[in-house]
């Protein structure tokens, strides 16, 4: 479906646990916001992510605006389970439209937050580096990371841009951007002028 807003009816999935405290802030700025200017849903997500990881140290990345949101929440199971092997990862970035490296490239946003991958308020390239220490690191005796990140390093192709990540932070933020903004841009529906 795309970039559309719906998250604000899905908050309570499983998938997006975690999210409400983050709609609580986003819903007090749309609040702001639209007495200047209407803003959209959809926008205002896509604006925030893009400026959450400019904030982190990571790229600037332009986001084109017009986007329309849905008045509904999205079909379940549009994003990929934390426990899927990397076979049905793979298979379910492709179906959107997404490469394996784009896939790789964006499951490197676990860089910020608190997976346990570095500075939880860094974006860098942290995330690969954690992903190919031997044995899998822990924090407090706990896993870092989701199934999902861990299960990129059992595919070859996964690894080999994991390893070009690790090794070349600028070249994780040039993917990053496009990756990203392909992300928010696709199957969104658009204001017409």
């Amino acid at each position: 479906g795309g970039m559309n807003g719906s998250i604000i009816y899905e908050a309570d999935r499983p998938e997006n646990a975690g999210l409400s405290k983050s709609l609580k802030i986003l819903r007090k700025a749309k609040e702001g916001i639209d007495q200047v200017q209407q803003v959209s849903w959809a926008d205002l997500i896509a604006v925030a992510g893009a400026e959450a990881v400019a904030l982190c140290g990571g790229p600037e990345i332009s986001i084109r605006l017009g986007r329309l949101d849905s008045s509904t929440a999205d079909p379940t199971g549009k994003l990929p389970e934390e426990t899927l092997d990397v076979v049905a990862l793979k298979t379910s970035f492709g179906k959107k439209g997404f490469s394996t490296q784009e896939m790789v490239v964006l499951s490197g946003a676990h860089t910020i937050g608190g997976k346990g991958f570095g500075n939880p308020n860094a974006f860098d390239n942290a995330y690969f580096k954690v992903l190919l220490e031997k044995p899998r690191p822990t924090s407090s005796g706990m896993p870092i990371g989701l199934p999902t990140d861990w299960a990129l390093t059992e595919d070859d192709e996964c690894l080999r841009w994991i390893d070009i990540y690790a090794e070349d932070e600028d070249k994780f933020f040039a993917d990053f951007r496009d990756a990203y903004t392909k992300l928010v841009n696709s199957g969104a529906s658009w204001r017409t002028a």
